[in-house]
């Protein structure tokens, strides 16, 4: 073999990749109308916390790109050029805080939300959190989980979301007197409020209980958007106490619908109310976007079983045709049906799933070859556990939306 076989081909250097113009950083933001338009693809309702939602995270990205400014890393024109003043001023964050019940949508905002920013996103939940020195999860364990979800790039970790839901759970009671530790209430806050305070955290490299010779990295929470959520039970009452309303009417023992009066007491929470329920002042001082949630109804839930991208009923049409090329078909009465059981049971969407499961739990272990080009239908009866559920051949039939829409039209 000669010589010049075994010499190595020069390979070119690489070259640099230029910094980003201001037209294509702002250009990747994307507008709060987007957004809604994304989140009204995958959640039912709540437009008004949708509207919110949109606008903090898209003026929070803006504040992303507002940062590279710094050293140089935007060519191009600067939209500021005409406004000198305004370059040196800081854009401060607009963490949020979802308030809304059980099962009303908050942690799949949050979901669908990150899908559309293609960031990386942890969901933790407070009631798992104590204080540094106690038995539990520390809250730093958070940044840890979101490095490992930006794949170990400290980059996308540090402009990541952050969610952390039950944080009405972590209320200081009254008869609390502050002398003595609380690891799981006032003492969590104040680690999250560290946290959130843009510093430099030294993180374990690994998850569980922190160790005084573990190697530890450092991260940077500037730039993390952090969205807390909770139900916050009790918290109309204090409202409607600020407001002089009695929380179940509107004057003169008016008779209102008790979900319809708590949603709107709701809508005037002010972050007194929320000090008053047990928070922290500071911690509440950090959360400018306050967005609520409605209770979901009968007509919301309809909706969810079958208008969204992942709406419950198509899932379980597809695992159908996955194993046993069959179908299955709720009729209008029995989704209203299953819609009914959820909401008396106060449950929200999460009670769907337990309800639909339930149902179908019979077609899924029954299904087998023999079942290919049948579509198996279940109405009202079904769903109440008094009748059986029909075969019938696959037939062309449209959306389900279409039939409800019908219905309700006729």
């Amino acid at each position: 073999m000669s010589s010049a076989q075994n010499t190595p081909v020069p390979q070119p250097e690489p070259r640099p990749t230029p910094p980003p113009t201001w037209a294509d950083l702002l250009g990747s933001v994307p507008s709060p109308k987007s957004l809604v338009a994304h989140l009204d693809r995958h959640v039912v309702g709540q437009q008004a916390a949708k509207r919110k939602l949109a606008v903090a995270v898209s003026s929070h990205f803006r504040r992303l790109a507002d940062g590279q400014r710094c050293g140089g890393r935007v060519i191009g024109p600067d939209p500021l050029d005409d406004a000198p003043d305004l370059i040196h001023v800081p854009i401060e964050r607009s963490n949020l805080l979802l308030i809304g019940p059980t099962g009303s949508g908050k942690t799949l905002l949050v979901q669908a939300l990150a899908k559309a920013l293609n960031v990386p996103v942890v969901i933790g939940d407070a009631t798992t959190f104590t204080e540094a020195g106690y038995v539990g999860d520390d809250v730093e364990n958070l940044l840890v989980r979101l490095l490992l979800a930006a794949g170990g790039e400290f980059g996308p970790a540090q402009r990541g979301i952050i969610f952390i839901d039950e944080i009405d759970k972590l209320r200081k009671y009254h008869g609390h007197s502050g002398m003595s530790k609380d690891p799981t209430g006032q003492g969590v806050q104040h680690a999250l409020l560290k946290m959130m305070e843009s510093w430099v955290s030294f993180i374990p490299t690994k998850l569980g209980p922190r160790h005084p010779e573990a190697e530890t990295v450092p991260f940077d929470t500037t730039d993390v958007l952090f969205i807390y959520g909770g139900a916050f039970p009790g918290l109309e009452d204090i409202i409607s106490r600020r407001l002089g309303r009695d929380a179940g009417g509107f004057g003169f023992g008016a008779a209102t619908d008790h979900a319809e009066v708590e949603g709107d007491l709701l809508r005037h929470v002010l972050p007194c109310d929320l000090e008053a329920f047990g928070m922290i002042p500071e911690l509440l001082g950090r959360l400018p976007v306050i967005a609520t949630l409605d209770d979901l109804g009968v007509d919301h839930l309809v909706r969810i079983l079958t208008d969204p991208a992942n709406a419950l009923l198509k899932q379980y049409r597809k695992l159908l045709r996955l194993s046993h090329g069959a179908d299955l078909e709720f009729t209008p009465k029995a989704v209203q049906e299953v819609a009914r059981m959820a909401y008396e049971r106060g449950t929200g969407a999460r009670g769907l799933r337990a309800i639909v499961e339930q149902v179908v739990e019979g077609v899924m272990f029954e299904a087998s070859e023999a079942d290919r080009g049948q579509t198996f239908v279940i109405d009202e009866r079904v769903v109440r556990g008094e009748g059986t559920t029909l075969r019938t051949p696959i037939r062309a039939v449209p959306p389900l939306r279409t039939l409800l829409r019908k219905r309700v039209s006729g």
